[in-house]
């Protein structure tokens, strides 16, 4: 697993076509409001994009770091499904340096996507239920790929339990998907590439 470092003040660098490419057979559907990658598997394929506040189609969009990774999205869904959200929710009600750290988590997730601009709409609000409860593995695991170890600590917790593994690439063949790209949003893929970081 690798985090972008872009040095540009943000923690994602800008997505190309190829990614946008991935990421909307990735989903199977159009990519939307890709604002850049914040996270890529251990073979450099995205699995964490960072989305604009708002869409291009006006609707607000508080969830920035979306986890669209195929193997880590059903590893999120198998401990939704085996209830572990609710063990979370335990802990952090038990946890007063857990409920801190949690709550860090979410003042970081807003500041991470108010370099994108702000939304009156979702003002204060971040994802995945921060920052008094559990709502959301996904979200709450994109953004501790995104930001890195300690900074989310349910995302870190949910990764760790996780039969999925960011040092394992289990991507799909990409090729050999379907045209999901009809309708994706166009990016400029002559950004220069970055040197990336391990997670």
């Amino acid at each position: 697993m690798t985090r972008p470092s872009p040095g540009n003040g943000t923690v994602f660098e800008p997505a190309t076509a190829e990614d946008i490419r991935i990421v909307s057979a990735q989903l199977g559907r159009p990519a939307r409001g890709v604002a850049g990658i914040a996270a890529r598997c251990a073979c450099g394929k995205p699995t964490v994009v960072a989305t604009q506040p708002r869409l291009d189609d006006g609707t607000p969009f508080p969830t920035l770091y979306y986890l669209t990774h195929p193997a880590a999205t059903a590893a999120m869904s198998v401990l939704e499904a085996e209830g572990v959200m609710t063990e979370f929710n335990e802990r952090l009600k038990a946890d007063a340096a857990l409920r801190e750290a949690y709550a860090a988590a979410h003042e970081a997730y807003l500041a991470d996507r108010a370099t994108l601009g702000e939304v009156a709409e979702i003002d204060g609000i971040s994802a995945g239920g921060m920052p008094d409860r559990v709502k959301c593995l996904h979200a709450l695991a994109g953004h501790a790929l995104a930001a890195g170890v300690g900074v989310n600590p349910i995302g870190d917790l949910a990764l760790e339990r996780s039969r999925w593994r960011t040092s394992v690439c289990e991507c799909s063949d990409y090729d050999a998907a379907g045209d999901e790209t009809a309708g994706a949003v166009t990016v400029d893929d002559t950004a220069p590439s970055t040197p990336e970081g391990e997670r």
